[in-house]
């Protein structure tokens, strides 16, 4: 049964992406209103998408409800292959999100990822310092960004790996709050081991309180501990 619920998975996404590429293809013609408009697209599907396969979302806020009308850099744990679109179910508010450049080779999707990602090739210096110019450029021209700041899979029995700089630096840089959003049961649907591995059920998001960057100055590394450790902590319990 695993195996045919992960067909059907694929299978329903493969069919959706493709009766929507034309539209893609469209809107990509419109600049940066276009990009906010593919986004909206994708999130609408998600809707569709995620109860297709069985998956009951459910959006939590602790802390209260924030204001989506600021810019912030939304972090997230990452530890399976569906944290990617449910980041356009869970999120409320337009996000680029920061993603491996690989993944733009993919025929057809890799348009796609291009048109609403800012990609970045780790291995290459250059492009990891062209895509911190387009995250600041994203903050300032279009809205929010979305980093996974253990940049891959959580494939240890921790509950999150140590970050990377990156998204706390740039939060300094550019006086942006950090958003933290954790996804404890994400692993549990699609799960890193393979693509035969998703099972159906209820997929979470816990948005925590905005952390505000004006207290922390140049203190690069106590940023990311408060974050980390406020992250941690609801993951714990979440999971518990």
């Amino acid at each position: 049964m695993r195996y045919l619920y992960s067909v059907w998975c694929i299978l329903t996404f493969v069919t959706t992406f493709l009766a929507l590429f034309p539209v893609f293809v469209l809107l990509s013609l419109f600049g940066n209103g276009g990009r906010k408009a593919i986004w909206a697209v994708i999130r609408g599907w998600s809707f569709v998408w995620f109860f297709m396969i069985g998956m009951i979302v459910k959006i939590k806020y602790h802390g209260g409800k924030f204001d989506k009308s600021r810019n912030y850099i939304v972090v997230a744990n990452h530890a399976s292959y569906i944290d990617v679109p449910f980041i356009f179910r869970a999120v409320p508010f337009f996000v680029r999100p920061l993603a491996k450049a690989e993944l733009a080779k993919i025929p057809l999707f890799g348009f796609l990822y291009r048109q609403v990602a800012i990609l970045v090739d780790r291995s290459d210096n250059k492009s990891k310092a062209h895509s911190v110019q387009k995250l600041r450029r994203a903050l300032n021209r279009e809205g929010s960004i979305f980093i996974f700041p253990e940049g891959t899979f959580n494939e240890t029995t921790e509950a999150m790996k140590p970050f990377y700089d990156g998204a706390f630096r740039l939060a300094l840089q550019t006086n942006t709050p950090i958003l933290p959003v954790i996804f404890p049961d994400a692993v549990n649907r699609w799960h890193y081991k393979g693509i035969f591995h998703w099972s159906p059920g209820q997929i979470t998001a816990i948005f925590l309180p905005p952390v505000e960057v004006e207290t922390f100055k140049n203190n690069m590394s106590g940023l990311k501990q408060k974050v980390f450790d406020i992250m941690k902590e609801e993951m714990i319990e979440a999971r518990s």
